[in-house]
């Protein structure tokens, strides 16, 4: 790939003064840039993918969020999916539209990444929307299907505790190890040292076949029941990046769901997620090449809707996460090539016949998952064949901070 970042300087943005009183003062975009890609992003989608390098950053959380608001504001977006079980999304949904409980207490089940300031202030203002536009509302949905929460595991322990207290002890043995997966992920637990050791799926099988061997497992196998909701934490575990053993996640379940939720709903949609799930082309993890490509969320939705699926890479060159400092990128990632020019923040359009000429190539973009380890920071990363076949526009972010995670 070309690296002439000079050639392309008029498709860049650089910061400016901020104007915008809902801008945040840790986006690194001027409100008119912002608005700007807004306008270009929304001329032609139906669904527009904002993926991020990182979960873990302000910053571009600050932009992701930022242009949603715009897409909603200006341009009739009134849909956010999101990667979450639907369970947790419909309280999500409950919240915005209706205003049930807080934004936090919303987020209390939700995936770990999703549980920070940011986010809850991200769903206050689409609460605030709503109120403003009763008739025509944001609505929230999942990607995935409905996973178990923490009520699940409480609800299984009260049955066994009322039915066999004898088998208590033995149950909650499986039970409380695992449903430590929903604060830390497994995959995360191993990475850091911290996993007991036993596969978490292992555990709910175990739990599940005790649960069946109670003299009233009959009479709980129904619909919303104790059997129902020990499968639906089985399958929690069985599903999990641990359970699985790869990285991939349910690509065509996932993009099947927003698909069929645009669809009824007719909803102009916005979806966040990491970018190796929003790309709009298959994908090679740096941790795991020898699987090859892979199908992406994205991939499967160019596929469904072509250009009306718009691919949008947020991502940055390093600074300080909180639980770790990311270093500069090595020179083959794209986050180094972007990086060679010195402004706080600027964007790419690849669309762009003359963009696309000296951009487009094969490329590497890093990725900053759970497990990152800034001692392999070269292989931290996601591969495509083509740039531009996989993102539509990038962003690039100089230095990043912290988000500021819930209790």
């Amino acid at each position: 790939m070309e690296n002439d970042t000079a050639a392309t300087l008029g498709s860049l943005s650089s910061h400016q003064g901020l104007s915008d009183p809902q801008h945040s003062d840790v986006v690194p975009l001027s409100a008119a840039t912002l608005d700007e890609l807004a306008e270009k992003l929304a001329a032609a989608a139906t669904v527009v993918g904002i993926g991020e390098s990182t979960r873990a950053s302000r910053e571009t959380f600050g932009v992701r969020d930022q242009l949603f608001r715009r897409l909603v504001r200006r341009h009739g977006f009134r849909a956010l999916a999101v990667q979450d079980g639907a369970g947790v999304a419909a309280g999500l949904d409950r919240y915005v539209r209706e205003g049930e409980g807080s934004a936090e207490s919303a987020l209390d089940g939700a995936w770990r990444p999703w549980r920070t300031a940011e986010m809850a202030a991200a769903l206050e203002w689409i609460r605030a929307f709503n109120r403003e536009h009763p008739d025509d509302p944001v609505r929230i949905f999942g990607v995935k299907p409905a996973q178990a929460q923490a009520e699940d595991y409480d609800a299984v322990l009260d049955h066994v505790r009322g039915s066999a207290p004898e088998r208590l002890a033995e149950v909650a043995s499986h039970l409380e190890v695992i449903r430590t997966a929903h604060h830390t992920d497994e995959h995360v637990q191993r990475a850091r040292g911290m996993h007991p050791g036993r596969p978490f799926a292992d555990h709910a099988r175990d739990a599940l076949a005790l649960v069946r061997s109670l003299p009233d497992a009959d009479d709980a196998d129904h619909a919303g029941g104790i059997l129902a909701r020990m499968r639906l934490i089985v399958d929690f575990h069985e599903r999990s990046v641990a359970g699985r053993g790869n990285y991939a996640g349910d690509a065509a379940v996932w993009a099947d769901a927003l698909g069929d939720a645009q669809r009824r709903a007719g909803l102009r949609v916005v979806y966040w997620d990491g970018i190796a799930h929003t790309s709009a082309a298959e994908t090679v993890l740096g941790l795991a090449p020898e699987r090859g490509p892979q199908p992406s969320v994205g991939s499967l939705l160019r596929r469904r809707y072509g250009a009306r699926y718009v691919s949008v890479a947020i991502g940055f060159h390093h600074g300080d996460l909180g639980v770790v400092t990311v270093p500069e990128p090595a020179g083959e990632l794209i986050d180094a090539m972007l990086g060679e020019v010195d402004l706080p923040a600027h964007w790419l359009d690849l669309r762009r016949d003359a963009v696309r000429r000296r951009w487009d190539g094969p490329a590497k973009a890093r990725v900053i998952s759970g497990v990152y380890d800034a001692s392999r920071d070269a292989a931290e990363h996601m591969a495509v064949a083509s740039l531009a076949d996989a993102f539509d526009v990038l962003i690039h972010i100089r230095r990043v901070s912290p988000v500021r995670g819930l209790p």
